[in-house]
């Protein structure tokens, strides 16, 4: 946090751009980041280590745990996304999610397939890596480990999971 451009102002271990919009009812438990012209409704939940980048919009009843939201993407409502790398200009719909355990293999370490290699990411939390221009849509589950690549469509109630083919 110490080397933020100017414009930010720190409230307690968060650092929020003075173009960004907070509403009351937002909760922060830092350390997040907020940047520029973002804007983070009443009711959502940002924690542990989040940082949104500028024109972003979290909406009502969203919660973000441990990721990075890239410039331009939007969380609609209702949403959760953990532990995960959200690129640029990315759209997710209401009700959806991006798991970032496996509940179903008593928290097993995540694996990611990637281009016919398997990744051993050594951590029982990790969420999805989501390309830039993504489109998310209501009500789908991205499941941990999941890459999804620029410009990937999701359909609403969809299920991406890549673990099947692990």
């Amino acid at each position: 946090m110490p080397n933020l451009g100017p414009g930010f102002r720190r409230v307690g271990d968060s650092a929020i751009h003075e173009t960004a919009v907070v509403e009351a009812g937002a909760v922060l438990k830092g350390p997040v980041i907020i940047g520029e012209r973002s804007f983070v409704a009443a009711g959502a939940y940002l924690r542990g280590g989040v940082y949104l980048g500028n024109d972003c919009i979290v909406g009502p009843s969203c919660e973000i745990k441990s990721s990075f939201m890239l410039d331009g993407s939007k969380l609609a409502h209702f949403n959760f996304v953990g532990d995960s790398i959200i690129g640029e200009r990315v759209n997710i719909e209401a009700g959806a999610i991006v798991a970032n355990y496996r509940n179903e293999l008593d928290g097993a370490p995540i694996r990611i397939l990637f281009e016919g290699s398997v990744i051993e990411t050594g951590v029982r939390k990790f969420g999805a890596l989501i390309g830039d221009g993504c489109k998310i849509g209501a009500n789908a589950v991205i499941a941990p480990g999941a890459i999804l690549r620029p410009g990937t469509l999701v359909p609403r109630l969809a299920l991406i999971d890549q673990y099947a083919a692990l």
